[in-house]
């Protein structure tokens, strides 16, 4: 009789990742679906304005401690990023439990902050851990890239029982869903190895090879490219709720945007076979920019879902790059940190971009809006080409200058060799 080793069926440590970081993108988004049902389609546009304004500005605080206090802290510990991913966990699924009796009440934005603080350090977590849970460095872009398809099939996944359960119950069904759901995601981080050893404290070249061209102008065109999607997001919302529009509309413009993200998690890997990750992140900026300005000449719904496919698809494409970017040319034992502060800018620029359409409401329509976006990713496009071409002009990638190095000595003669 065959015996099967109980140990063939248990999931490798990257497996576990994607697990965990499934359940908790399926917790993220019942929970987002929940706030959108309570303080969003249910009141009138001046209060879900005040309110989301009031959001937007909570959401500021945390992303300017979680890089440089979570991110060294959880380098610097083999448990570390692994338990922060999991008190992430069990963290939200308490919050959105006390949520269920505070919808109606002014501790709901607390909450929603504390939520929010806990979404932040299981991301960082989450970049950290990834180094550490595949088997060598040509696998880190291939990993990076099933996790965001993992995060957006999961949103899916948890976002239409969870709208379903808003639209025949109200948002207090899909919090305790959105509770159970992160849970459960708890008990599975707990199951992520822990990292094989502590990072060392990082020395000041290695924050300047953080910092070399390649890396900060791709930090920066993506920072850009985030904030047009946060800026994207709340001026379709609050024009669709403006205008009167039925919320299925909205849910529309969120379909074409999450087939848009799986469409670029998709497409990414196959351009990387003939394109440079510089090439893919410069059209992504350049490729929005077009259907930006054809969505604002079209001015209707179906520009608006055109541009909301396209700006997810080329934000994704964009992501993937500049993972692969910070892979290709930034220190290896400190990509963890990296990621953690790339990722903190990201958020702020997505909440930089957020804060627009809200606070200018009154002056932007869809076309002057949509236009907007299309100036912005143009000149963002055009100017990261710019920086391309300047810093091709001095003949390396990684530095600027190359030449300048510790190699100046050898190319002195020495007093033996004169002699």
């Amino acid at each position: 009789m065959v015996t099967r080793d109980p140990r063939t069926y248990e999931l490798n440590p990257f497996g576990r990742l994607a697990v965990t970081h499934a359940a908790a993108s399926v917790g993220d988004a019942c929970l987002t679906v929940s706030l959108a049902g309570s303080i969003f389609f249910t009141q009138s546009i001046g209060e879900s304005r005040t309110q989301v304004l009031l959001y937007l500005l909570l959401t500021l605080a945390p992303f300017a401690l979680v890089a440089p206090v979570i991110g060294p802290a959880l380098d610097r510990s083999r448990a570390g990023r692994r338990s922060l991913m999991a008190v992430g966990c069990f963290g939200r699924a308490v919050v959105c439990f006390l949520m269920i009796s505070q919808l109606d009440s002014v501790l709901l934005f607390p909450l929603a902050f504390v939520a929010l603080v806990l979404s932040k350090g299981h991301a960082v977590a989450k970049s950290s851990l990834v180094p550490s849970v595949v088997r060598n460095d040509s696998e880190l872009v291939e990993a990076n890239s099933r996790l965001s398809l993992i995060a957006i099939v999961a949103s899916l996944v948890g976002g239409l029982p969870a709208a379903g359960i808003v639209a025949v119950f109200d948002a207090r069904g899909s919090l305790l869903l959105a509770t159970v759901v992160f849970a459960f995601a708890g008990f599975l981080a707990l199951r992520i190895p822990a990292s094989p050893k502590p990072a060392k404290e990082e020395t000041s070249e290695e924050r300047a090879e953080l910092a070399i061209p390649s890396i900060r102008y791709a930090g920066t065109a993506m920072a850009v490219m985030r904030g047009c999607v946060g800026f994207l997001t709340f001026l379709l919302a609050f024009l669709l709720k403006k205008r009167g529009s039925d919320p299925v509309v909205f849910g529309l413009v969120l379909v074409a945007s999450a087939a848009g993200g799986f469409f670029g998690v998709i497409v990414t890997p196959r351009l990387r076979r003939v394109l440079k990750e510089e090439s893919i992140l410069a059209g992504a900026l350049l490729v929005s920019a077009l259907i930006a300005l054809l969505a604002a000449r079209d001015g209707g719904t179906l520009g608006a879902m055109a541009i909301g496919f396209t700006v997810a698809a080329c934000a994704a494409a964009g992501r993937i790059a500049f993972d692969s970017l910070v892979h290709r040319d930034g220190p290896e034992h400190l990509r963890g940190r990296a990621f953690a502060r790339f990722e903190t800018r990201f958020q702020l620029a997505w909440v930089a971009g957020a804060l627009i359409p809200v606070v200018f409401l009154d002056v932007l329509d869809r076309r002057s809006g949509f236009f907007l976006l299309a100036l912005v990713l143009f000149f963002s496009g055009l100017s990261y080409v710019a920086g391309l071409r300047a810093r091709r002009e001095w003949g390396g990638a990684r530095t600027e200058p190359p030449a300048i190095t510790e190699k100046k000595p050898e190319l002195e003669p020495g007093p033996d060799e004169t002699a």
